[in-house]
This record gives structure tokens, C-alpha cells and sequence, in this order.
């Protein structure tokens, strides 16, 4: 007999009183969100992990505090076939098929959403798409295709928010003279979203304090005589891995404030992805808020100027402290 020498299994199994309805829930919703398969009732199965042995053993506790009887068990399948077996029962495919349904379903309705339910839609939808891929422990093909239909999706709802969104070029960041871009006419595309409103706010801030604003219905109107960000072809955008956040902190020596990069990062994962930033989510919902109730892009700017002051100031002192 082929005998698998893979990890063993946690075979959970539960029975509690009749009288015990809550708890009855409660434990079956904490086994449904740690991926267990319902062998029969009361029999639950999860691949082994160390971290699901403990998670089901905390279940196992609470069963005999309610009064009800657990036994948890490492068990082996006998074959190859048997374990093979014990991987389908976790096939998440129908899941996978369900979710697509829905992004399907949502993407007809983006156009006509704003900016507000478009972010909150998003998240909404990336929780349970998170929730899936998580107790999905054997991966396939399902898993790819979702992972490229979510990849569009997202692509939809951002070119919905921010329209004509740069592409990378790459090259060098050249080091500017601050000196020769003052009391200019700075140039980008309206209904401003993270990456420009900051990089508007960073300009005024740190390298143009006179700056002039130009609002462009679409980069093609941007007169030759204003400086233009955040559009492609434009002087300032996005360079390599670089938003275009982080482009002007390059071109005008920004880099080695603290405060700033720690913005940058935020910025940067807004805009294109990456490390978790704490401030994001709050930051994004500001955003989208200010966005709704301000049509004008003048107005939008100062007031998440304001914004950008106060989490500058904070990642300052945070900063500052761990300096000393």
C-alpha cells in the first residue's frame, strides 16, 4: 500500500446539549471561518497546521465548557488515492464561481456609483474574496482565474476614480533646482484622487510655496507652459516603481524626511498597491468623503491639505520619538 508521509490531519469531534443553541452557532460559525469540512454532524475535518491545531483545540475547550463532549485527533490517510481524497473535500472552486458571480454582477452597476460606494463596494467585496482565500489550503486553477478576474475588477473601479492614470516609465529621477520652479503653473487631471491630491499638496508645501493650480478635463489640455503630474508625458509621473508622490520627493531631495516617506508609503499603497499602511483605510475614506461633497478641486485640495498637515505633523513626532 502507498502510504502519503504528509502532514497528518485534525479530525474534530463535537457533540453538545440540545439546550445549548447559542453556543451550538457560535462554534459552528468560528469551524465554518477556519475552513473546516463537515465529515458528518458533529465530525469536522481541517489539514494540518499547527495553528489550526490550536484553533481547533480552543473550540474542543470551549465544547466541554458548554457542557458538551470534544475529541480532537490527528488522523493519516492509508493512501495517495485517500489523500487525494481528503483535498477535494476542500476544493473551493464553487467559491471561487460564486465570487466572480458577484464581481460580474457589480461591475454593471460601477458606472453610476460614487466615489464613496465605489471604495466601500470595494472593500466590502475584498473581505470576502480575503475570507475565501484563506481557508482555500490547496490551491489550483480556480484560484488563478479569480485572482485575474479580481485584478480587473479592481482595475475598473480605479480607472473609475482616477481616469487616465499614469503608466510606469522607466529611467532615472533626475535632482532638480528648487530654485527654478517657483511661481510656476502646476498642471494635472481633475476630480482629483490620492496621488495627485498629495502630490499637489507635497508641491505647495515643499517646493513651489506659489504654486498656481491648473485642473485638466484630460492631460491634452495641459498648456506647454505649465509643469504637468500625474499623467503620461507628463514632467512629473510616475517613474519605475514610483508614484508620482515619491518622484517629485526624488527629483527635489525630499527623501530623507521621515515624515514624508512615511506618507509616501501611504500614498504609494493607495495608489498602486503594496505594504499595509495603518492610515490607509482612514485616509481613503476621508478622501472619498471629501471628494463626494466637494465638486471643486480647489476646495478639495485645501481641505485635505489640512488632512495631509496633521498626518504629517503626527508621523513627525512618531518620528522624533524614535530617535530618542
Amino acid at each position: 500500500m502507498d502510504v502519503p508521509s504528509a502532514t497528518p490531519w485534525w479530525l474534530l469531534v463535537v457533540s453538545l446539549p440540545t439546550e445549548g443553541a447559542t453556543a451550538r452557532m457560535r462554534i459552528w460559525r468560528a469551524l465554518k471561518s477556519l475552513g473546516c469540512m463537515a465529515l458528518r454532524d458533529g465530525a469536522y475535518l481541517l489539514p494540518g497546521d499547527g495553528e489550526r491545531e490550536q484553533a481547533l483545540q480552543e473550540l474542543a475547550d470551549e465544547c466541554i465548557r458548554e457542557g458538551g463532549n470534544a475529541w480532537l485527533m490527528a488522523v493519516q490517510p492509508r493512501s495517495a488515492d485517500e489523500a487525494n481524497a481528503y483535498r477535494q473535500l476542500f476544493d473551493r472552486s464553487d467559491d471561487y464561481a460564486e465570487l466572480r458571480k458577484t464581481w460580474k454582477q457589480a461591475n454593471r452597476g460601477l458606472s453610476a456609483m460614487a466615489p464613496t460606494e465605489l471604495a466601500r463596494l470595494q472593500r466590502k467585496l475584498q473581505r470576502e474574496y480575503d475570507a475565501v482565500r484563506s481557508i482555500d489550503f490547496f490551491p489550483g486553477e480556480a484560484r488563478m482565474e479569480a485572482d485575474a478576474a479580481w485584478t480587473d475588477f479592481c482595475k475598473r473601479v480605479d480607472t473609475l476614480l482616477s481616469p487616465d492614470e499614469p503608466h510606469e516609465t522607466q529611467g532615472r529621477v533626475p535632482r532638480l533646482d528648487i530654485d527654478q520652479y517657483q511661481g510656476r503653473v502646476w498642471a494635472t487631471r481633475r476630480r482629483l484622487w490620492v496621488d495627485r491630491v498629495a502630490s499637489a499638496w507635497l508641491i505647495r508645501r515643499f517646493i513651489d510655496r506659489d504654486a498656481r493650480f491648473r485642473w485638466l478635463a484630460k492631460p491634452s489640455d495641459c498648456p506647454k507652459s505649465a509643469l504637468g503630474f500625474d499623467f503620461d508625458g507628463a514632467a512629473f509621473t510616475h517613474v519605475g516603481d514610483r508614484v508620482t508622490f515619491e518622484t517629485l520627493m526624488a527629483s527635489f531631495a525630499l527623501e530623507d524626511d521621515a515624515a514624508l516617506a512615511r506618507l509616501a508609503a501611504m500614498v504609494h499603497q493607495l495608489d498602486v498597491g503594496g505594504e499595509p499602511v495603518p492610515e490607509a483605510t482612514g485616509f481613503e475614506a476621508v478622501m472619498a468623503g471629501a471628494r463626494e461633497r466637494l465638486p471643486d478641486d480647489d476646495a478639495l485640495l485645501a481641505e485635505m491639505s489640512t488632512v495631509l498637515d496633521s498626518l504629517y505633523a503626527h508621523f513627525g513626532r512618531e518620528a522624533t520619538r524614535a530617535k530618542t
